[in-house]
């Protein structure tokens, strides 16, 4: 008999290499030589196998994975099949699971989309960025405009029928009229989702060095603002502070995220939130590829959730969600009304015309969309 009450568990797979880093990136990324990529991917695969014997993983169910990077389709092909089967013979996957790669234009070819394919994926997100090659040559991208649509069109032969598209806003040298040409070029491709994000110049990156010819601040807030309103236009609902999706499209993983789904972060330096803890992996590659057959002992900034804590979560987490957050869903998952712990900041930004009351949710207004970092960073402090 068919067990319905497996919990869903979310895997997030983290490939820590790129042909070269782009001068804004901050994650955690590296050109790699083949030797160091083999021997990452046979450490992955040995964290994968040891998962089963640290947790208890009988009643949950995959309803999710996301590839990230880094570049994962910097690997060969197969050694994606190796990861893919390797997880397979580990967890148990729902027959409707989401599998997403990321995946750069000048890194694909049609034998790995069809060995993706071949494997399980059903779910490329293309890290486009710009459709305008002096704004890719800006970012220090690897690949041409012309590039993502040879891409494009080869995952479609391929049997693709779910495609992301990331783009950035808010790019030195780049006017409004540059950003909705590039939002407009890409619509009408006719991807299932989006992602629009606007540029932050983070420490530590090549950007953060320069001095950048950005969009002044109004210009930054047109890009933003009309970028729900073009997307309309071809058939895009925004359902995220920075992502848009055709009906039936949203992304499963991020949705998850937000709604604190539990995961389990695979990789180097990966996060998860698991069995009410949060933590990471090492970003130690050494150690990684030392202990990483035993996952407990990778694991870092090991975390105990109180209940303040996760109630916290729901708020900042949730409200990145165009839907925003359930009064009645909080109340069922905490046993506390939301107005009794956040009432007082419910209703300050309420009177502000940055939060507003709609049925059962509290959500963002557009204009409270625009300054979320600072309001979402008051349910951290507010409990009255």
């Amino acid at each position: 008999m068919e067990n319905n009450s497996r919990l869903p568990l979310e895997l997030y797979i983290h490939i820590p290499f790129c042909v070269k880093k782009c001068a804004y990136c901050d994650f955690l990324s590296a050109p790699a030589d083949r030797e160091t990529r083999e021997a990452y991917v046979s450490a992955l695969l040995k964290e994968i196998g040891g998962l089963a014997g640290e947790y208890d993983l009988a009643d949950r169910e995959v309803v999710s994975v996301f590839i990230g990077g880094g570049t994962p389709s910097l690997l060969e092909g197969a050694r994606m099949r190796e990861i893919m089967d390797c997880m397979k013979e580990q967890f148990d996957f729902a027959s409707d699971a989401e599998i997403t790669v990321e995946a750069n234009p000048g890194t694909l070819d049609r034998e790995k989309l069809r060995l993706y394919r071949g494997a399980g994926i059903n779910r490329l997100s293309l890290g486009l960025q710009s459709a305008s090659n002096r704004e890719l040559r800006v970012l220090g991208r690897i690949h041409t405009y012309e590039d993502f649509l040879e891409s494009c069109r080869n995952a479609r032969e391929e049997g693709f029928a779910n495609i992301n598209v990331d783009l950035i806003s808010a790019v030195p040298g780049q006017t409004y009229e540059d950003w909705i040409r590039n939002l407009r070029t890409v619509a009408e491709l006719g991807p299932e989702h989006i992602s629009a994000y606007s540029l932050i110049i983070e420490p530590g990156t090549p950007f953060a060095q320069m001095e950048l010819d950005l969009p002044d601040e109004d210009t930054e807030y047109r890009m933003y603002e009309d970028t729900a309103a073009v997307l309309r236009e071809y058939g895009y609902r925004q359902y995220e502070i920075s992502n848009y999706a055709r009906v039936g499209f949203t992304c499963r993983h991020n949705t998850g995220y937000w709604k604190r789904t539990e995961y389990l972060g695979i990789g180097l330096g990966a996060a998860s939130l698991f069995e009410g803890r949060r933590f990471h992996n090492t970003v130690d590659m050494k150690e990684y590829l030392t202990d990483s057959g035993r996952p407990g002992a990778i694991r870092k900034d090991m975390e105990i959730l109180t209940r303040q804590d996760e109630e916290e979560e729901y708020m900042f987490l949730g409200l990145r969600m165009t839907e925003g957050v359930s009064e009645s869903k909080f109340e069922e998952q905490f046993r506390e009304k939301m107005t009794d712990v956040y009432g007082a900041v419910l209703r300050k930004y309420e009177k502000m015309g940055l939060l507003q009351k709609k049925g059962d949710f509290w959500s963002f207004t557009r204009k409270g969309i625009h300054v979320s970092n600072g309001v979402l960073a008051d349910f951290l402090q507010d409990r009255g």
